[in-house]
């Protein structure tokens, strides 16, 4: 078992407060990430979990041990940086042995614990080569199988794909979600990329200015964003927002007039909404669809990206630029006038405070953790 818990956690320093309050849980093996922008304090967060930092006030528990004087050796933590930090004149075999070495764990013992995580992370034909001699990826996972080694509680990583390319960060990402289901071990992730959140999470927390804006599965927050913040951090590209007014609210939604001047029902809860009050309508790039019949959206493309099986259309409406994902096939040109619509169950409402209307219609994956899914295609097959 591991669990950890986050009782009102507050960070200061000096006048300055960084960590404002926060409560979190994270369940036996979960795969747990924090992310948000820069200076969010998601990676404070995480050294505080550590004992890298003292907490200003507030406890910290693992599997319900008060932690807060515990030093970070002794919390049964290993933790991946984003700087691999090997010892440069060490063989890898060496380098993820070494803490146990300092332990004083028999050479024996030493050597079969490598020799099990270098099957894992696929390192056993490098184990005998220096850093090096080792491309990002490998060194990366060199360093993830020096905290494996130690058998830890809790797995803690702080940024570790940053330094790779695009093409390794999307093989290590693979490869860390794999780890995570052999290991069956609860992880706790930061990054400042969504897309890392998104594809390796089975729990998500979005940070930003100290404080949790949402937490939950990455489709929960994708199809069901509880403000205005979360709803453009998630989702790549981030979500188009419009300024919209109020016609009519009623128990199936809310109509609102569009720019341009046509009107569209927004399935939301209307509750204290009247005519005449102002929103943001909230319509994902992939959510948005060329209609040049009844489309009542208008604009004017003025940047056009192929992407292959996407094309990214940006589109000039007056003062305000939305992005479509359309078909990589669409044969629009830069300059050309369209017309677009959207599906009144795809769009979200945002009050003054941008806060979201809640929707009334949940999408069956709102609620699909990555663990879920993995249950689910074990009992299809």
């Amino acid at each position: 078992m591991a669990t950890l818990q986050l009782k009102h956690i507050t960070k200061s320093f000096g006048e300055t407060d960084v960590i404002k309050g926060v409560d979190l849980e994270v369940k036996d093996r979960e795969f747990v990430v924090f992310v948000g922008p820069s200076g969010c304090g998601k990676s404070t967060l995480m050294r505080m979990i550590a004992g890298l930092e003292s907490a200003t006030s507030g406890d910290i528990l693992i599997d319900g041990q008060r932690m807060n004087e515990v030093g970070p050796a002794d919390r049964g933590l290993a933790m991946v940086f984003q700087s691999y930090a090997l010892y440069p004149h060490m063989t890898v075999e060496d380098n993820m042995g070494f803490s146990m070495r300092l332990a004083g764990v028999p050479k024996e013992k030493r050597r079969e614990k490598v020799l099990e995580a270098a099957r894992i992370l696929e390192l056993e034909p490098l184990l005998d080569r220096k850093p090096k001699a080792l491309s990002g990826g490998q060194r990366q996972r060199v360093a993830i199988g020096r905290a494996i080694v130690r058998n830890p509680s809790i797995f803690l990583f702080d940024e570790p794909l940053s330094n790779l390319d695009a093409a390794l960060r999307v093989q290590m990402r693979i490869e860390l979600a794999r780890l995570h289901e052999e290991l069956d071990a609860t992880m706790i992730y930061v990054t400042h990329d969504q897309i890392e959140a998104m594809t390796m999470a089975d729990k998500i927390v979005v940070l930003q200015g100290g404080e949790i804006e949402q937490v939950g599965s990455p489709m929960e927050l994708y199809h069901h964003p509880r403000n205005r913040f979360v709803a453009g951090f998630i989702g790549s590209p981030k979500m188009n927002f419009l300024p919209v007014e109020v016609v009519e609210a009623d128990a199936k939604g809310v109509s609102v007039t569009l720019p341009g001047g046509g009107v569209s029902k927004v399935a939301v809860d209307s509750q204290g909404q009247r005519a005449g009050d102002a929103l943001e309508l909230g319509i994902r790039p992939e959510h948005l669809v060329l209609d040049d019949d009844q489309g009542p959206l208008t604009g004017e493309i003025q940047v056009l990206e192929r992407l292959g099986g996407q094309t990214s259309l940006y589109v000039q409406m007056d003062d305000l630029m939305v992005t479509i994902m359309a078909d990589g096939d669409v044969t629009h040109r830069v300059h050309d006038k369209v017309r677009f619509g959207f599906a009144p169950g795809r769009a979200h409402l945002f009050d003054a405070e941008g806060l979201a209307l809640p929707s009334l219609e949940q999408h069956p994956l709102a609620g699909l953790r990555r663990q879920d899914s993995r249950a689910s295609d074990a009992v299809g097959q």
